[in-house]
């Protein structure tokens, strides 16, 4: 079955204008297509991601992680776009900088226009 899908995040967006803007403005992400029931967008690596209207979101996890080879170097570019990312101080999960390094695997963690949480990961 595993040959027959591709598995891609879909998120809720209280403004979806907005979530569109983040996601193509700051994310670089394209879209795919668009009705409206949602937005599909098409994501680096052959993925895509989902935003449909629905309210705030109220995940207190991360929802979608962006694979990076170099997450320094995403942060600073992110950055300079405006992105704010997290500070945990958290028993197994500390961030410098915004950017926690577990073992050789980096992450950062930053939200999208509509507060969900998103990471970049570096393994």
């Amino acid at each position: 079955m595993a040959d027959d899908f591709r598995v891609g995040p879909v998120l809720p967006a209280e403004d979806i204008a907005r979530a569109k803007a983040f996601y193509i403005e700051k994310l670089g992400l394209t879209v795919a297509f668009e009705n409206e029931g949602g937005i599909l967008l098409n994501a680096p690596g052959n993925t895509q991601l989902f935003i449909y209207p629905f309210g705030k979101p109220t995940a207190q996890n991360t929802v979608a992680a962006f694979q990076v080879g170099d997450v320094e170097a995403a942060v600073g570019k992110l950055r300079g776009k405006g992105v704010t990312f997290e500070e945990y101080d958290l028993p197994g999960l500390k961030t410098v900088n915004g950017i926690v390094d577990i073992d050789g695997m980096k992450g950062a963690f930053f939200k999208d226009s509509e507060g969900n949480i998103l990471s970049l990961t570096q393994m």
